[in-house]
This record gives structure tokens, C-alpha cells and sequence, in this order.
């Protein structure tokens, strides 16, 4: 299976596709196998910064709009 990268942008209004791919993705499993397992919660409490001294960057607003 190819990895596929998809950008949005947030200052231009989905088009029609895009909110028809994004709708059918909804509904998929999400699919663990032996490269990418399940973590679990204490797993998951293992994850630590990568450089814990740097500022963290600002990240832009996001937003999640609900797709009819």
C-alpha cells in the first residue's frame, strides 16, 4: 500500500471531491498490523517531546467543519 499525502489548505473552501473523499474516509477502519500496532495506554504515556528545551512552535487555528 502507497502512503498518499493530501495538503488542505484552510483559506480556500474545500471543493466537491475533496469533501466526498473526506466523507468516505469516515467510515474506514483504522487498520493495525506489525509495523504499526495498536499502542496502549501506558504506551502511549511513554511519549516524551523530542527536544523538550525548545519552545513549542505556534501552530495555525484549525477548525473542523462538519461535512454534510
Amino acid at each position: 500500500m502507497a502512503i498518499v499525502t493530501k495538503f488542505i489548505r484552510f483559506d480556500v473552501p474545500l471543493t466537491p471531491e475533496q469533501k466526498a473523499e473526506i466523507a468516505a474516509l469516515k467510515n474506514r477502519p483504522i487498520v493495525y498490523d506489525e509495523d504499526c500496532p495498536e499502542l496502549t495506554d501506558e504506551e502511549l504515556k511513554e511519549f516524551k517531546p523530542v527536544n523538550p528545551h525548545l519552545p513549542r512552535p505556534k501552530r495555525p487555528k484549525t477548525y473542523e467543519k462538519k461535512l454534510a
